[in-house]
């Protein structure tokens, strides 16, 4: 793990010299901040024979930790920016990454395409959108008992508290809140919400509307 941690992290410094995907302040305190954070899901579950989907992947941030850390899961990274999603494809290819695979595509999308939705056991989501977008994007593509794996700042509760239209009508219940510090930063938790019931058919809207119309 920790050579490919280490590769990983000298194509991400190179890439973002093209493309910003990460502060450049500090880029390596940066880049460790994120990968720690991102392994913080490896502290409360064993992801083993796991079929996770990523969110938002980005620069790789959890779900490309997560594939890394965890060679026995099954790893889905969806990207929509197409820069993004090929700098992603490379550092599969470059680490031989044999359990991960890349979608370019707007997750909406996907929720309502017959090959994805209810096709995975836990769905993931790190500083990409609020919890109430985020149950609309996530929920559709789990399985019935599945669980959304969400990464918030500071103002956790409050998104949570603004989130429970959004869990009573997609059929999700709040499992746990599970709070740490990440180096100098308090007040972080990752949030678990299992899929109890069925997600209506409906969901998600159209591309663009949980943002725009949050449930």
């Amino acid at each position: 793990m920790e050579y490919n941690v280490n590769r990983y992290i000298e194509m991400l410094t190179l890439e973002n010299q093209r493309q910003n995907l990460i502060s450049r302040k500090n880029v390596a305190y940066e880049i460790d901040k994120h990968i720690e954070d991102s392994l913080k899901i490896t502290d409360l579950l064993d992801l083993t024979g796991e079929k996770l989907v990523d969110i938002g992947s980005g620069a790789g941030f959890p779900g490309m930790i997560i594939a890394i850390a965890c060679p026995q899961a099954e790893i889905t990274l969806v990207e929509s920016d197409h820069k993004k999603s090929q700098f992603l494809m490379e550092v599969a290819r470059e680490l031989a990454l044999t359990n991960v695979a890349v979608i370019c595509a707007r997750v909406e999308e996907l929720g309502q395409d017959s090959g994805y939705r209810g096709s995975f056991s836990l769905c993931s989501s790190r500083a990409v959108a609020s919890m109430n977008v985020l149950l609309e994007y996530g929920l559709p593509l789990l399985c019935p008992g599945g669980r959304l794996l969400l990464w918030k700042g500071r103002n956790y509760q409050q998104e949570i508290d603004q989130a429970q239209n959004a869990l009573a009508i997609l059929g999700g219940t709040l499992e746990e809140v599970n709070c740490y510090t990440l180096m100098e930063e308090r007040d972080r938790a990752l949030i678990v919400v299992r899929k109890e019931k069925p997600t209506p058919e409906k969901y998600p809207r159209r591309v663009g509307i949980p943002a725009k119309r949050p449930l």
